[in-house]
């Protein structure tokens, strides 16, 4: 695994044209739950609060790097829970670093801090039963599918099912 040629560091302002791009993609929003693009002003005023606690503002979003500290994806806990030591985790690569194993490597480098420095019991995810890359990414990561919510979400103009992956800490 390339973890040592790839990091996870927190959002700076000069990640704000990586962000909008992103966020913007309308190719993605199916799997955000997105409905309409980000201003750069909305997501400018994220990043100038992305240093919050993650106890506070009950998310936490990182940017997976190269050695040359070029962005190549967001990772994100989300929907932190202290009480009962779990967060739900999201991904995107970017579309032109895909298929490289990136991916796997950031849901290893999320697991350290999910489960080492947070001390966190769980993570979980949710995932489109059609989004192929991802169920796959996260068998592979040893996350265990869970249960399969019924008509979850919907989009070109039809219901989707989504399958719950979990992965938990047995240290």
């Amino acid at each position: 695994m390339m973890t040592d040629q790839l990091h996870l560091r927190a959002l700076v302002a000069a990640d704000i044209d990586f962000l909008f791009k992103i966020e913007n993609d309308p190719s993605l929003w199916q799997v955000s739950n997105t409905r309409a693009p980000y201003s750069k002003a909305l997501l400018e005023d994220y990043i100038a609060h992305a240093h919050e606690d993650i106890a506070m503002a009950k998310q936490q979003r990182f940017v997976l790097t190269n050695s040359a500290q070029a962005p190549l994806g967001l990772i994100d806990l989300y929907d932190y829970d202290a009480l009962h030591c779990r967060a739900g985790v999201g991904i995107v690569i970017e579309e032109e670093n895909r298929g490289k194993g990136w991916a796997k490597v950031a849901l290893t480098l999320i697991e350290e801090i999910a489960f080492s420095h947070l001390q966190l019991h769980q993570l979980y995810a949710g995932v489109g039963a059609d989004n192929v890359a991802s169920l796959s990414l996260f068998e592979k990561a040893g996350y265990e599918q869970t249960a399969v919510k019924k008509d979850w979400n919907f989009y070109n103009n039809d219901y989707h099912d989504e399958v719950v992956f979990q992965k938990i800490n047995h240290v």
